[in-house]
């Protein structure tokens, strides 16, 4: 009496299984297939990217929105159109997307750079990394040794003229045998396309490219998105107007990194590191660092050239990043007591 009842059973089971074995091989041939596609997708947007862009005579120029000799913040009305215009990203190209950083984590794993293409590599420089980061994340993928590492350094510190912020960031893509020179030689085009031929010649002398690079680093590291660039520029320029210490804890993190033997860039701050002994300390010293802390995106260098005109000289970020600002450090205080419950 139980015969058949069991062959039910074992012939349900045999179904469930087969139906679950098939929709694995679904959801794993939907897999394979979209990780294809991420990759074919990054290989298109890194080519696009190195075709022929605007000569210098007809590179449209980054707009001003700062006096620096005459101190004065003058917002001008074509920032945000010059933004989506000319460095606006797409889905697949935009840093602080899921699918920018989908693809750019999946770009660490070996399987993944095999796909499609196994004789070629995709190395990604994230908006803010310090140059040592960007050698260890390519030199990763591309499997140089610590020499290797260190020479794509010093060459690239070489062809920018400075320790930080001439890595522009972005994809990449090069063969797998790419040597240091190469990578270091194709980003440095990258950053001559799109940032020296952008910035308006007139401007070296009262305002060096250098300097603006030093303010963008400072953005990149301490606000959430474009808006909170600005914001924050206006803050870093009414603070420089007035000589006053910048104050800002990235540069702290910077100084810890490089008295750091772990690999750690951007370590936690502790109030006793506001007395660490570096040019780069913005508690001790007023004015700007020696020079850029990391290599900022294009939108850093447009926020540090067009600050908002503000009355604020305080700021701090809660726990979910909005954003605050003050007029006094009193009025600051306040804030920090009613969002955290004391002051600073």
């Amino acid at each position: 009496m139980l015969a058949p009842a069991t062959s039910l059973s074992k012939r349900i089971a045999l179904r469930v299984t087969l139906i679950l074995v098939l929709l694995l091989c679904i959801l794993a041939s939907t897999g394979i297939a979209f990780i294809l596609s991420t990759k074919q997708s990054v290989y298109q947007a890194a080519q696009d990217r190195l075709e022929p862009t605007e000569s210098t005579n007809t590179a449209e120029y980054f707009p001003v929105g700062i006096d620096p000799v005459n101190e004065l913040i003058i917002e001008q009305p074509t920032v945000d159109g010059f933004l989506y215009e000319y460095l606006a990203y797409t889905d697949q190209t935009n840093p602080r997307s899921w699918w920018y950083a989908l693809t750019a984590t999946l770009a660490n794993y070996d399987w993944y750079q095999q796909l499609a293409s196994p004789v070629s590599r995709i190395i990604v420089i994230w908006p803010g990394e310090r140059t040592d980061e960007v050698a260890e994340t390519s030199g990763a993928v591309l499997r140089w040794d610590r020499a290797q590492r260190d020479d794509f350094i010093s060459m690239s510190r070489n062809l920018g003229g400075l320790p930080e912020g001439t890595l522009f960031p972005g994809r990449y893509v090069t063969h797998r045998y790419a040597s240091p020179a190469e990578i270091a030689l194709m980003i440095n085009d990258r950053f001559q396309n799109e940032i020296i031929e952008r910035y308006p010649p007139t401007l070296a002398d009262t305002l060096p490219l250098a300097e603006v690079l030093t303010i963008a680093s400072l953005l990149e590291r301490e606000a959430r998105d474009f808006t909170d660039m600005r914001e924050i520029s206006g803050i870093i320029w009414n603070r420089l107007f007035i000589d006053m210490p910048l104050q800002l804890d990235a540069t702290l993190q910077y100084v810890k990194a490089n008295e750091r033997m772990d690999r750690v860039w951007w370590p936690v701050v502790r109030p006793a590191d506001k007395f660490l002994d570096s040019p780069f300390n913005t508690y001790q010293h007023a004015g700007l660092p020696p020079s850029p802390i990391a290599n900022p995106s294009p939108e850093a260098i447009l926020a540090a050239l067009n600050p908002k005109a503000t009355t604020c000289y305080f700021y701090f970020h809660d726990t979910k990043r909005n954003f605050y600002c003050s007029d006094t450090y009193e009025e600051h205080v306040e804030k920090l007591k009613a969002i955290y419950g004391r002051g600073s």
